[in-house]
């Protein structure tokens, strides 16, 4: 449990349930309420996956065709909540567009697949490393 100056509060998580109850005041609510409405993020699709971002995130996407330090606009944007109210597309929200910079691609670790028959000999060993970009949200608008 975080309190509403950032804290982790580990007493309240291991003490009895009587004592949780005792000890969580209404202003802590309507504190973490607060910073909830603030809060504006959007759920984006791109490389066939699904990311929820806010401004400032930094996610490793599917590689995309553009350099390091080039400006990438994602327009399939499904949802945006932005100041308590959210807007949810059938199936994209219209005029919505979320902003970013590529900060490098790359290639992930690689992984080993190893494919085996047994009692017939057949052994395939491959290796693969998945090729991505690394991209900062600078932007969110609607």
């Amino acid at each position: 449990m975080v309190n509403c100056q950032g804290r982790f509060e580990w007493a309240r998580l291991y003490a009895a349930p009587s004592e949780r109850l005792k000890r969580s005041a209404p202003e802590s609510e309507s504190c973490l309420y607060e910073v909830k409405k603030k809060m504006t993020y959007a759920v984006i699709e791109t490389g066939g996956k699904q990311y929820r971002v806010t401004e400032g995130d930094v996610i490793y996407v599917e590689k995309l065709g553009a350099e390091a330090e080039q400006s990438v606009t994602f327009d399939k944007v499904l949802a945006v909540v932005s100041d308590g109210k959210a807007t949810v597309g059938k199936p994209l929200v219209e005029g919505a567009a979320v902003t970013g910079t590529v900060l490098k691609n790359g290639r992930a670790r690689k992984i080993i697949v190893f494919k085996m028959r047994p009692k017939k000999n057949y052994r395939r060993k491959q290796g693969h490393r998945q090729p991505y970009s690394k991209v900062r949200i600078d932007k969110i608008s609607v």
